[in-house]
């Protein structure tokens, strides 16, 4: 196939569903693609693959940017190491891997140990590691595999010393960690009841159930520990307090940022679940506790956070320690007996010291603009790491001593190119109410400004995510080739907090799409790119992002990846997981909310006869999140309404799911695919 040719796309019978919504009759020609098993919606899958990649082999670049990813990616990538017992524990890659290798060593200048190698678990790197947790003495590791992408975990526990594995295997079990009690006897965790045989993928996840496993005992002996049968979309997250006396239970709702919190007295042999707050009124996160004294952080009366204290021995009245700044807290750990706090200001980290009155100590100076992590560690430890990244830094490691207040680098990544010749900068732009909306604009020193760039403009904008620098082998080479990366922090994002959230959710969703829109014209009216050079990228909601703007305004671009998105905004709430998003999004069955999601869903806003911009859907077949029919009925929809001369393909990958765990060797496919998409329908 030459890539310049008209495509033939597969042809799928529509059908004559409609559904009535509200009094509006709303046609669905394509329902049939939702039945991903059926023998109609594999063919088609087969061939709209087939077409895809005929497409993109005939692209020249392709391989010379494969070959790029492939080099740049090829360098040792470290995580921020931690303390559990005796032992410290990192993840490692050591270029090319597909997954990363789980060590431990007993010092930080002894030989390393691999305590659990996913590479060793399948031969195309699809089954990772996603899960894992440390008993408090060391001795254990409960770890959750999930295969092909999926959101369920399969979990197992093994024994440090000796590397082997217990007998003990948990299944069913989905958005759990595993919280160790101190005697390291056993962990609390969250799980769903085992779905039909054959539904697994598809089916709403309801009634999730709290339960204690002791090792050495099948997970039908398991202790229920607390679960509500009156409230079927109640999930739970365990912790257990560092003195080992409290079960902490944050009970969630949906994706809705605000939740419970409940803890019960594991000194006390008849001990019940205590609730402390029992309303959904704003978002609580338990940080640490010193005896009967709560400490956790909230947004109550306080949208870019605060820290709070509660004596649940006492009047159970919370008291103010450290009051709401102009930054928004990211967050909270307990370290050398201090807050060791992270906040984002315009979107970037700054860490600050508290003592744990409240008072303010120090600021930690970082190496410039970017996002940290880590700073994981004990009450008592006096030693901790953190990472620092940027959109021209590799995830660096340093350790630091918070007796003396000292930065010391300790992992250094060693990737071929010079930062020096970048630059990144931050600017704020008008949305359309004229809410003023921050970008960071990341390209090669020197670039002319003369509307002549392919620039490449991502978001996301939900779900209270922030996005804050980071650095991408990927968009290295994007840039390496003359390319402009954009990221604007949209609303409904929490950059700002949570009015900045709130901002951009259910029937303000519009702001989303208008911040984005606007930024793509900024950039335009200020010389770094042209319609016809510019391309619009996201995943998840990002990909909603991406769609509902390349219809709402197919002229303003010249090429679109939607990733995973969510597409249909009429049935999203039927699958697997899918229902909690009515908090973020609002719900088709309430009539208030229906005509809001109806006006910007993208697939019922495809308007046949458009020229749309050249496009390409990324999907997998065993996304068990947003499930692969949003993008296939999307795909249908788009190529029958596309009145143009560019292609509009959906790239459908099989052994894949949402993008978690994904093997190294897909992401650098994926990557040379959309590169070399993009490069060839900018170029024209």
């Amino acid at each position: 196939m030459n890539p310049n040719q008209k495509i033939n796309y597969p042809t799928i019978t529509p059908s004559d569903t409609v559904d009535n919504y509200h009094g509006t009759l709303v046609a669905d020609p394509y329902r049939a693609l939702e039945d991903a098993d059926a023998e109609t919606t594999k063919k088609w899958v087969e061939a709209e693959n087939e077409i895809t990649f005929k497409y993109l082999e005939q692209i020249p670049a392709r391989k010379t940017i494969q070959n790029r990813l492939t080099q740049l990616w090829d360098y040792e990538k470290y995580s921020v190491p931690w303390k559990e017992g005796d032992r410290y524990f990192y993840f490692k890659n050591d270029g090319l891997q597909n997954q990363s290798v789980f060590y431990t060593l007993v010092s930080l200048d002894s030989e390393p140990e691999v305590l659990l190698d996913a590479n060793q678990l399948s031969k195309d790197g699809t089954v990772a590691l996603s899960g894992i947790s440390i008993s408090d003495n060391g001795k254990y590791l409960a770890y959750g595999l999930s295969t092909a992408g999926s959101d369920w975990q399969k979990w197992q526990i093994k024994d440090i010393e000796t590397k082997q594995d217990l007998p003990d295997k948990l299944d069913w079990i989905k958005f759990s960690g595993a919280a160790w009690t101190p005697d390291s006897s056993g962990f609390y965790y969250s799980r769903y009841d085992e779905p039909a045989t054959g539904s697994e993928f598809a089916d709403t996840n309801y009634y999730q159930k709290l339960y204690y496993h002791k090792l050495g005992t099948c997970q039908s002996e398991d202790k229920l520990i607390y679960h509500r049968p009156d409230e079927k979309e109640w999930g739970f997250n365990a912790s257990v307090t560092d003195d080992g006396r409290y079960l902490i239970i944050s009970v969630w709702r949906g994706t809705e940022s605000k939740n419970l919190v409940f803890y019960q007295d594991l000194f006390d042999s008849n001990g019940q679940v205590i609730e402390l707050i029992n309303e959904f009124e704003a978002s609580y996160s338990f940080i640490d506790n010193q005896g009967s004294l709560f400490w956790l952080t909230t947004d109550l009366d306080a949208p870019k956070g605060k820290i709070v204290a509660i004596d649940i021995a006492g009047d159970r009245q919370f008291v103010d320690l450290i009051p709401e700044a102009e930054e928004t807290l990211d967050g909270v750990n307990v370290l050398h007996h201090q807050f060791v706090t992270s906040y984002l200001k315009d979107a970037h980290s700054k860490v600050k010291i508290f003592y744990l009155t409240g008072q303010f100590i120090k600021e930690i100076e970082l190496p410039g603009i970017g996002s940290v992590g880590g700073f994981k560690g004990k009450r008592h430890d006096t030693e901790t790491f953190y990472s620092f990244t940027s959109f021209t830094t590799p995830n660096t490691i340093y350790s630091y001593n918070l007796v003396t207040s000292e930065s010391t680098l300790f992992r250094q990544p060693k990737v071929d190119f010079k930062p020096e010749d970048y630059e990144i900068k931050q600017v704020f732009y008008p949305s359309k109410d004229g809410t003023q909306i921050p970008m960071f604009i990341t390209h090669k020193r020197g670039l002319v400004l003369e509307g002549n760039n392919p620039t490449l403009l991502y978001g996301y904008g939900g779900f209270n995510v922030s996005l804050t620098p980071s650095f991408s082998v990927s968009l290295l080479v994007w840039m390496e080739m003359g390319g402009v990366y954009a990221v604007p922090n949209l609303r409904g994002g929490g950059e700002y907090g949570e009015e900045w959230h709130q901002a951009g959710i259910k029937s303000q969703k519009q702001n989303v799409f208008d911040d984005f829109i606007s930024a793509a014209e900024w950039l335009i009216a200020n010389g770094y790119t042209s319609t016809k050079k510019l391309a619009i990228s996201g995943g998840s909601n990002g990909g909603l992002l991406v769609g509902a703007c390349m219809t709402q305004r197919p002229d303003l671009f010249a090429a679109a990846l939607p990733a995973v998105g969510v597409m249909d905004m009429l049935r999203f709430h039927k699958f697997t997981i899918g229902w909690a998003w009515t908090a973020e999004y609002g719900s088709p069955d309430n009539p208030d909310e229906f005509p809001v999601l109806y006006a910007y869903s993208p697939l019922h806003n495809l308007k046949s006869g458009t020229a749309y911009p050249a496009t390409l859907i990324t999907t997998a077949e065993r996304d068990d999140r947003v499930v692969p029919a949003h993008s296939f009925k999307f795909a249908a929809a788009l190529q029958a309404a596309h009145q143009g001369e560019v292609p509009v393909l959906i790239r459908i990958e099989t052994k894949a799911g949402h993008g978690a765990g994904k093997p190294t060797t897909k992401m650098i496919e994926e990557a040379a695919d959309k590169w070399a998409f993009l490069m060839f329908n900018l170029s024209k």
